[in-house]
């Protein structure tokens, strides 16, 4: 991969592979980058060739094989969790491609949430208690027993597979409990078979971001999610919302994130001769100040990839060639100082029934991509005759850069102001940062 003139095949099709591909575009040595199967807005005003092949499926590793060998890429980046757990990245190897991302095996640690809890357990990870069933009865028996000796517990039932982020479903009450048991059956694929059932653990959440290669690991910022529909945490879970890099609440306890978060976590798959080699996300909550862990990814997260991935100032390119090679830890990542923050806009209805949005016209964002510290990446948007249109739940995510939270704030609200759908279908969250917003403000009054 010394050459200049590089093609890379990005694998995956939302937000998160528009901003991983802008990433590679500013590379010298990248020329083209082929996204499979990307969407139309990913290749909209781009300053290198930019193509989308849309013959594949994510959960299909032969078809994504096809689209390599038919473009013969340089480096292939798959990105997306359901081709990872479909083992995209062991299929391409085997074929001689040189692949970025973690094998199926390694990348368990995200599609298996089971075996994900029982490697925190084994490498000492500090997690909620839990337990896993794969039947309603006992669930229900073992529930009860828990609301006996509290009857005011927060509990979660979780999904043991891939349920796009909607997996989790938190119950307050009994009652709540036993519905969200019977909901596990509802997952498509049969995510929801084995089920786990945790403590809810009370606490401000956040996320934090490592790239390693097997042996070494490089850490980038860290970010706070907003999962629910509605502002302030209501509504139902969704893919996320919007969310804001750095996260405040981390700062005090970067070292311990690092030390029983990260390096337990690379440690341990090396240990068990598994190693890890791609991005790592760590799903993190602060308990009593304290990190918990919440649940790993095997890859960038969206919308956070939004936020953290546009800080980093060296070459994409070379960050994960030097992963490839195993010389990450000879490597210096820079990162900006900046803040920033997306908004991620939806059509109204998401994450339930969007239906009725479906082909209504969006406008203003060709105006909002000339302002001053703003970028858009594409999720659900269909371009034709240069004219946008609605094409799923989460649309578009704007993304606002500042020197702090306060003027990034007001630069991404700004923008998306200036966005609309016909008939007045846009949603988005109108408090996104909001805890930082209020620790800002307190430090400014002091």
């Amino acid at each position: 991969m010394a050459k200049e003139d590089l093609t890379i095949l990005l694998i995956g099709s939302g937000a998160r592979e528009h901003t991983i591909s802008c990433a590679y575009e500013k590379s010298p040595n990248v020329k083209r980058i082929i996204i499979a199967p990307g969407n139309d807005f990913i290749g909209y005003k781009r300053q290198k060739e930019v193509v989308m092949d849309k013959n594949c499926s994510l959960k299909n590793p032969t078809s994504l094989l096809e689209i390599a060998r038919k473009y013969q890429p340089d480096l292939v980046d798959v990105a997306q969790d359901d081709a990872l757990a479909n083992g995209t990245v062991d299929t391409l190897e085997k074929e001689g491609f040189v692949v970025f991302g973690p094998r199926k095996e390694a990348a368990r640690i995200e599609w298996d949430k089971r075996w994900s809890r029982e490697f925190m357990q084994r490498h000492e990870i500090p997690h909620p208690c839990f337990r896993y069933f794969e039947n309603e009865t006992d669930a229900e028996q073992y529930a009860k027993e828990q609301y006996l000796i509290d009857s005011s517990k927060i509990v979660y039932i979780k999904a043991g597979g891939l349920c796009s982020g909607k997996g989790a479903l938190k119950s307050t009450s009994l009652d709540e409990v036993v519905k969200n048991i019977g909901r596990m059956k509802d997952f498509p694929n049969g995510a929801g078979r084995i089920f786990l059932v945790e403590e809810g653990l009370e606490g401000e959440e956040f996320s934090y971001y490592a790239i390693s290669d097997g042996q070494t690991y490089k850490l980038f910022k860290s970010a706070q999610d907003n999962k629910t529909v509605f502002n302030f945490d209501e509504g139902d879970q969704t893919g996320g919302m919007g969310v804001v890099s750095p996260s405040m609440v981390t700062e005090p306890i970067r070292k311990e994130i690092e030390q029983q978060q990260i390096s337990r976590a690379i440690k341990g798959m090396a240990l068990e001769q598994n190693p890890y080699r791609g991005i790592l996300y760590l799903g993190g909550i602060v308990v009593n100040g304290k990190p918990m862990n919440i649940e790993y990814n095997a890859r960038w997260g969206d919308p956070e990839c939004q936020v953290v991935l546009p800080s980093v100032e060296t070459d994409y390119l070379e960050i994960v060639k030097a992963c490839l090679e195993g010389r990450l830890g000879d490597l210096d990542i820079k990162q900006d100082n900046k803040t920033r923050i997306c908004v991620v806009g939806a059509s109204k209805g998401y994450p339930n029934d969007y239906s009725q949005v479906k082909g209504k016209r969006i406008f203003g964002i060709d105006e909002v991509m000339e302002m001053e510290g703003i970028n858009i990446f594409g999720a659900g948007i269909n371009v034709t005759d240069g004219k946008l249109y609605a094409n799923g739940g989460r649309l578009f995510s704007v993304v606002a850069e500042g020197r702090d939270i306060l003027e990034a704030r007001q630069r991404a609200y700004s923008a998306i102001a200036g966005i609309s759908i016909e008939g007045n279908n846009l949603h988005y969250r109108t408090d996104i940062g909001w805890r930082d917003i209020e620790r800002a403000r307190k430090t400014l009054e002091s």
